[in-house]
């Protein structure tokens, strides 16, 4: 499929910020499954680049400086980009973390009780199989016991919270699957990116953020948006990382792109920043994901 992608997040500061530092994994990874036709990350005249380079997790990063007064951001992401259903596996993509890193919880993906217990009864229900059949029981245990629902959730919610509510939206699923995996040591972690829908329909875009003055801030892929989108990959001996969306209870296809990976939503921000100043900030978050004819 060729996907065309239009992503634009607007920052607005109750007061004039003396400077704006950010950090940007918005460029689709390079793997078997996509390819880049045309890719462009529009900032505001006078940003100042630090550094750009592929990180371990082989997410593209660029570093960046805007210098005050900052009243207004806008980042503007937009390109095409050409998919291929791989099944969810992410072959052909360089990283050199490894694998053994990610059997680490967050305080989003710390396994409790009830996590591990669900982990344990659905490969006991598989009773055995291969690494693939058991990332498939924890993935159908989690899609099992939630409900998509926009709104009973917010970026602060841990995977343990989303369990004992039952409801959430794709990063609670996505932090529950990788909390449930590192509950019996198979490496995972969370995936950020877009989905294309193939209609108008879906849950409402992501309303406003505010965020507390001079603090770090990261812009998660807003759990609420209708295009962007998040899942889990965990690691497959043989294979390597395999995608699981529980969410929608299947593994990425021609109709994702995926954008860059890490511990949890926050790590997997594909937006992080520090600001320099007084006041609230608003964040607006607006994305739109459309197929290209061949």
């Amino acid at each position: 499929m060729k996907l065309k992608v239009s992503h634009t997040t607007v920052y607005r500061f109750e007061q004039p910020q003396k400077a704006v530092l950010q950090s940007h994994r918005l460029t689709p990874s390079h793997f078997a499954g996509q390819s880049r036709l045309s890719w462009s990350v529009d900032v505001p005249e006078g940003a100042v680049y630090g550094s750009r380079f592929r990180d371990g997790a082989g997410d593209e990063t660029a570093t960046m400086r805007f210098s005050g007064p900052v009243s207004k951001l806008t980042i503007h992401v937009h390109g095409t980009v050409e998919t291929t259903d791989l099944a969810g596996v992410l072959r052909g993509h360089r990283e050199k973390v490894a694998p053994a890193a990610y059997i680490r919880p967050t305080r989003m993906t710390r396994p409790d009780l009830a996590i591990s217990e669900l982990a344990a009864t659905a490969l006991a229900e598989l009773d055995g199989g291969s690494a693939l059949e058991r990332a498939h029981a924890l993935s159908g245990a989690v899609s099992s016991v939630m409900t998509y629902v926009p709104g009973t959730t917010n970026a602060q919610t841990t995977a343990a919270e989303a369990l004992a509510g039952g409801e959430g939206v794709c990063q609670d699923f996505a932090h529950l699957l990788t909390a449930a995996a590192i509950s019996v040591d198979i490496p995972a972690r969370y995936v950020a990116g877009y989905l294309f829908s193939g209609d108008a329909d879906g849950p409402a875009p992501e309303a406003a953020k505010e965020a507390s003055p001079g603090t770090e801030a990261q812009t998660p892929m807003g759990p609420d948006s209708q295009a962007s989108h998040a899942w889990a990959e965990l690691f497959i001996e043989g294979l390597g990382w395999v995608g699981f969306d529980p969410s929608n209870e299947c593994c990425p296809d021609a109709r994702y792109i995926r954008l860059c990976s890490g511990f949890d939503a926050f790590d997997a921000a594909p937006i992080r920043g520090l600001s320099n100043g007084m006041g609230e900030e608003q964040l607006n978050v607006d994305v739109a994901v459309t197929q290209e004819q061949q």
